[in-house]
């Protein structure tokens, strides 16, 4: 399914409320004059607002995002594409990420 390319300026969550940076960008692709993200997309979170034990297993550390485009490659990585579902996971708490902003809308992929 065709979606926008991923930049370092995209918006990621945790379903908490946290935001992920990520940590795996190519620099020798731009999209929107930021580095395009690649699989797999890591990122650190922080400002996640689930509670620590004993109440729950949080709060959401590091997220990671396993897939991306299928046609799509830069240094030999897929691209990371805002096309939901997002089948990321968080870590400690195994709850799903999301995309909210791809960080540009002119460059789709598939």
């Amino acid at each position: 399914m065709p979606g926008p390319i991923v930049n370092m300026g995209g918006t990621v969550t945790c379903m908490h409320g946290g935001q992920g940076q990520c940590t795996t960008v190519s620099p020798k692709v731009m999209v929107g004059n930021q580095p395009v993200v690649t699989i797999p997309a890591s990122y650190v979170i922080a400002g996640c607002a689930f509670p620590p034990p004993p109440a729950a297993n949080g709060p959401c550390v590091t997220g990671m995002i396993p897939s991306g485009s299928t046609k799509v490659l830069v240094g030999g990585m897929p691209v990371l594409l805002a096309v939901p579902p997002v089948n990321g996971t968080c870590v400690p708490t195994g709850t799903p990420m999301m995309i909210a902003y791809a960080g540009q809308a002119k460059v789709i992929a598939q």
